[in-house]
């Protein structure tokens, strides 16, 4: 079945939170503690989101996260191939390449699979993050 990282879902609850609260300054503590998402995992993520674009870091005092952009403008796809460097592949000739699979070339599924891809792709990447506010 495919399936989310915790990383992904983590990125998600995080960015969806900070745009639930209009974007204002959100802690890695503050959403840790809201969704007992562990501290350290969160904060590994938030610093991938930061180096994605996907959110920007405020330091000092009253420091945190904000978002980058729009609600509007972030994917879901876009939070998955920030935080996990990769695109989600319902098999292995679709998350890596091709010729890492060793049937790849008298397999009779890639291409029923490939327009399942292609549709799962469509589907993350046109969902936007203000629609699951």
């Amino acid at each position: 079945m495919l399936k989310l990282s915790k990383k992904v879902e983590y990125g998600l609850i995080a960015i969806r939170h900070i745009a639930s609260l209009n974007n204002q300054i959100s802690t890695v503590k503050e959403i840790s503690d809201k969704y007992n998402i562990p501290n350290e995992v969160l904060a590994k993520v938030m610093q991938k989101l930061t180096r994605g674009k996907l959110i920007m870091s405020h330091q000092g005092a009253m420091g945190g996260y904000t978002l980058a952009r729009s609600a509007n403008d972030i994917s879901v796809m876009d939070v998955i191939g920030v935080v996990e460097g990769t695109q989600v592949g319902i098999a292995q000739c679709f998350s890596e390449a091709p010729e890492n699979c060793s049937i790849y070339l008298n397999c009779t599924i890639k291409n029923p699979l490939g327009k399942i891809q292609h549709n799962l792709e469509h589907v993350f990447a046109s969902m936007k993050v203000s629609e699951i506010v």
